[in-house]
């Protein structure tokens, strides 16, 4: 196995590309939801932007606990779709609606109960306090939005069907758009929240986005039926969903607590190197959308070519995805560097501090996110695979082996201060991205099947539908 383009690609890139495509424009519409917010909370200066950074990565956590319900379902829809098998496709949407929603609902309780305690643990300064805990607490309700549109846009692109989520997103971006500062700043009879009303306007559009999502499902309409049948409880498939999902929501958690460990540290430093991070962590979610758009892609692929028996074309899949994702952030990185202080003075406007040292962030981080692309691509195809816990071990050490303990050392004041934290980022991404290709290298992913034996004749039923309109058909 070699990660090299090959000429013999093309019946690879067109059904990728078809589906990658509105995947990417779904994804930076989303990325929406943080720049709208990240825009109007930074008018209100450098502690709202403390606010909002050192949330994300506490609600992040809760989304990671049960994020691997929604990737045990994703895997098993895209497995079961290559297949041809429609009945446990729709069986196992419902069931993991059943699941995602209940952890939902149990995690977005415990985020509000425990909110003034994790900050206070976490310790944010008190000028910050007070707007985190709102900004907190508002995000901890609309969990179960996050997770049921976020379960329902994995379903759906599981079986290859991706405009569907995208219009959906673009609807509730405009949306979001118009609310931010209505919400943050008032108007008339509309009271000032400041930085809480953000995550009250995202709170109101994903609901939205929440409850379309679910009426196509229940309908039909892309290629996966919900029934109220289906709805009842599969204690067996729960069972297994579970077995599958846990090691996936291990490596969801280690990337969680790894940030919340990280701003703990960034914390120390005080509000503008907090402020800079905060920044320089939208960025770096935006830029990496097109590399999450082809692994999430490939991901599909990935799914359907081995539950159809084709574990080549996954690996062909792979290798493409791969080695685009590489050079497209190569070359945005390269650009993202030479253009950082405009970067981040366009979140905040008026702070040179928080110019310069968010300015140096991006300088120091982006010529590595190739190597993002390249390991996102390699763990979409593990999860897909269903070597759960490969992902897991990757997300392990890059965050407990690589990254925190590099930032801790590198930012020691004897040795390079606030710029080690920084660093901390390229040569993390480098070291995991290698490993991850040794552990793709090494093949143990293509022994894995999860749906049994594939009926005669359904592979190449399966290759001639991809080739032929480039989406797999259900």
């Amino acid at each position: 196995m070699t990660l090299a383009l090959e000429p013999s690609e093309p019946s690879v890139l067109r059904p990728l590309l078809r589906l990658a495509v509105p995947i990417v424009l779904a994804n930076l519409l989303q990325t929406g939801y943080q720049i709208t917010d990240a825009f109007w909370v930074g008018r209100l200066g450098a502690a709202a932007v403390a606010a909002v950074s050192v949330s994300f990565p506490v609600t992040f956590l809760m989304i990671a606990l049960g994020g691997g319900l929604a990737v045990a379902g994703a895997t098993l829809t895209a497995q079961y779709a290559g297949a041809r098998d429609q009945a446990m496709v729709d069986h196992v949407a419902a069931q993991t609606m059943i699941m995602v929603v209940g952890t939902s609902m149990v995690l977005g309780s415990v985020g509000v109960a425990l909110a003034p305690l994790i900050l206070k643990a976490i310790g944010v300064a008190p000028e910050v306090y007070a707007e985190a805990l709102g900004f907190l607490r508002v995000s901890f309700v609309g969990l179960i939005f996050v997770f049921a549109f976020a379960m329902s846009q994995a379903l759906m692109r599981g079986v290859g069907r991706a405009v569907a989520p995208l219009a959906i997103v673009a609807g509730t971006v405009v949306l979001n758009f118009a609310l931010d500062p209505l919400l943050i700043f008032g108007w008339s009879p509309v009271p000032a929240f400041g930085v809480m009303g953000a995550a009250l306007a995202t709170l109101g559009t994903q609901g939205l986005a929440t409850l379309a999502a679910i009426v196509l499902l229940w309908r039909g309409t892309y290629g996966i039926r919900v029934t109220p049948a289906g709805l009842k409880p599969d204690l067996a498939y729960i069972r297994r969903a579970f077995r599958l999902g846990f090691p996936a929501s291990i490596e969801l958690s280690a990337r969680a607590v790894g940030l919340i460990v990280l701003s703990f540290l960034v914390t120390s430093f005080g509000t503008v190197t907090l402020a800079a991070y905060g920044i320089g962590a939208n960025v770096l979610q935006v830029v990496t959308i097109p590399a999450l758009g082809l692994s999430t892609a490939a991901a599909a692929l990935v799914g359907q070519s081995i539950g159809a028996g084709q574990v080549e074309r996954a690996a062909r899949t792979t290798r493409l995805a791969g080695a685009l994702g590489f050079m497209v952030l190569t070359l945005v990185g390269i650009a993202a560097a030479a253009a950082a202080p405009a970067i981040v003075g366009f979140f905040v406007s008026g702070d040179p501090a928080v110019v310069a040292e968010g300015g140096r962030f991006i300088r120091i981080m982006a010529p590595a996110w190739g190597f993002i692309a390249l390991q996102l691509t390699i763990v979409s195809t593990f999860r897909a695979a269903g070597t759960m816990v490969a992902a897991m071990v990757l997300a392990l050490v890059s965050q407990w082996v690589l990254q925190f303990p590099l930032a801790y050392v590198l930012s020691r004041p004897q040795v390079l201060g606030t710029a080690g934290l920084w660093w901390s980022f390229p040569v993390t991404n480098v070291l995991t991205a290698l490993a991850a290709v040794g552990l793709y290298l090494r093949g143990d992913w293509t022994t894995m099947r999860l749906t049994g034996t594939v009926p005669a004749g359904t592979a190449q039923v399966i290759v001639e539908a991809i080739t032929e309109d480039g989406l797999p058909r259900v």
